[in-house]
């Protein structure tokens, strides 16, 4: 199972369970994860939901190995095609979830990683967590909603910074920019979800609800309307030189040679 769940004093808790490979995302880890979002938004036992992954990280985002074989072979991978059918689903299911969601980062979060933490209504660190705006690094632009929801976590500068650089940000700088609402003792930090998420579980849920939509509402453009956006930037990436010596490199385990086409 590359998705493990578990219903506790009404807290829904879904675990990323591939720590060998700090929980990249594979074809079969985001069709598990879609379809666990969806079970749990009508499931009335459910009444808040954390995001955490298995072992040291969060997640280290989309498994380049994917599409390793087609980038190899020198053919096209349709990267607009598979934001549509396994990114976006989740996204939307996080935000149209009528219950909080808490990204727990428990370790790294890396490219979609770091997208699925932004897309969460609260995200929390452990002292030892980290995030990466990786695309670049792959000959990429951000993906899983994450240009749509970083700058209005952290401001237009600042997202652009972490998105064009690829520097990565520590928990306490995380904090400090609002990436993440809180950090916690990484010795302690399963407790103090576990205490933060209970508290949400015994709130007035339906309150908790109306509230998401009232901010979904406020974001303009539409969500919709951007991550339609986004799949079309992608798809062209996909295309790109860059993306395929960015496969190749991470295969290779060297540093990219990108030509800037």
């Amino acid at each position: 199972m590359t998705i493990e769940t578990s219903l506790r004093d009404g807290v829904a808790t879904i675990t990323i369970a591939r720590p060998e490979v700090l929980n990249a995302l594979d074809d079969a880890t985001t069709a598990a994860l879609a379809r666990t979002l969806e079970n749990i938004a009508t499931d009335d036992g459910a009444r808040s939901v954390v995001i955490t992954g298995a072992g040291r990280a969060f997640s280290a985002g989309q498994d380049l190995r994917d599409n390793a074989a087609d980038v190899l072979a020198g053919e096209t991978p349709q990267l607009g095609a598979e934001l549509r059918r396994r990114y976006f689903p989740i996204v939307r299911a996080i935000r149209s979830m009528p219950k909080p969601v808490v990204a727990a980062v428990n370790g790294a979060a890396v490219g979609a990683g770091m997208g699925l933490a932004c897309a969460c209504d609260i995200r929390v660190a452990s002292s030892d967590a980290s995030f990466r705006a990786g695309w670049s690094r792959v000959g990429l632009m951000p993906d899983a909603g994450a240009a749509y929801f970083l700058p209005r976590l952290v401001g237009f500068g600042r997202a652009l910074d972490l998105m064009l650089s690829a520097e990565p940000v520590l928990a306490e700088e995380a904090l400090r920019i609002g990436l993440v609402s809180r950090v916690f003792d990484a010795a302690t930090f399963a407790a103090e979800v576990a205490q933060l998420t209970r508290s949400l579980a015994q709130a007035a849920t339906l309150a908790l609800a109306l509230t998401k939509q009232a901010v979904e509402r406020a974001a303009q453009p539409s969500l919709e309307e951007f991550l339609e956006f986004e799949a079309r930037l992608q798809e062209r990436a996909g295309r790109s030189h860059d993306y395929a010596e960015g496969v190749r490199a991470f295969l290779d385990k060297r540093p990219p040679r990108f030509e800037g086409r």
